[in-house]
């Protein structure tokens, strides 16, 4: 965080002072030299270009700031699930009925409210027949990793296991749903992975990485695209075959 103070800084000196001597240059040149102008042009688009190149430098920076950030966030998040679809009561024990959950659906006979540090509803009770998912934080990650392997057994019940993700990790993968499609995307240990076009995984951390998936992606079906649109297509069945096919 200090480099990047410092650099920040640095920057800002630099332009200030810069900018001040293209001022006073500029005011002492002499009206009619065309010169002068050319020299103060050249140094001008020389110092953009120098700004531009720091500027870029300073966003990668903060880009691995926000990532770091983002992993130390995620990491705190090791012990806890959400579970969706969980029927809400007033005045209920959220510790109990997830405890309920997890031993009668997902037959972990041997959970108890113990195991849960803390749970709550989250969200703010909007008068909705949809109940606000359920987040637990487990006394520990190995009890965690067996709620998540056993929620296969979830299937037909409504209810549904998933990760707490940071928010910006939650943007990213609904947008990687939006872009592959539900089935083609999932979250594993806070980490996001697509499956591309081509049958191949990927690991989602931003959202360049998406691009270049997508792009990856668009390059390999463009040429099967064409190759089926150049194909010859089949001669339509004579009008009597098809009429005996349809009886059939």
């Amino acid at each position: 965080m200090e480099a990047l103070k410092d650099t920040m800084a640095g920057i800002t000196t630099l332009f200030q002072d810069r900018m001040s001597g293209f001022e006073a240059e500029l005011h002492n040149a002499p009206a009619g030299s065309s010169t002068s102008r050319d020299c103060l042009v050249k140094e001008f688009i020389s110092f953009k270009k120098f700004i531009l190149e720091m500027l870029d430098c300073l966003q990668k920076q903060i880009d691995l700031l926000a990532l770091g950030l983002d992993n130390l966030e995620m990491r705190g998040r090791r012990k806890m699930v959400l579970l969706h679809g969980v029927t809400e009561q007033a005045k209920e024990d959220t510790a109990q009925v997830a405890a309920e959950v997890v031993r009668c659906h997902l037959k972990l006979t041997d959970f108890t409210v113990g195991d849960i540090r803390r749970c709550h509803r989250m969200g703010r009770q909007a008068g909705t027949s949809k109940p606000r998912p359920i987040l637990c934080k487990l006394r520990d990650v190995n009890l965690r990793d067996s709620i998540w392997f056993a929620k296969t057994r979830l299937k037909g019940t409504g209810i549904t296991v998933s990760e707490f993700l940071t928010r910006t990790r939650h943007r990213l993968f609904m947008c990687a749903r939006e872009k592959f499609g539900v089935n083609n995307c999932w979250s594993k240990q806070g980490l996001i992975y697509v499956l591309g076009s081509d049958g191949s995984r990927h690991r989602v951390n931003s959202m360049s990485d998406l691009e270049n998936i997508m792009q990856v992606s668009d390059d390999v079906v463009s040429p099967i695209a064409s190759a089926q649109s150049s194909s010859p297509s089949p001669s339509p069945a004579p009008k009597k075959a098809r009429r005996a096919a349809a009886r059939k």
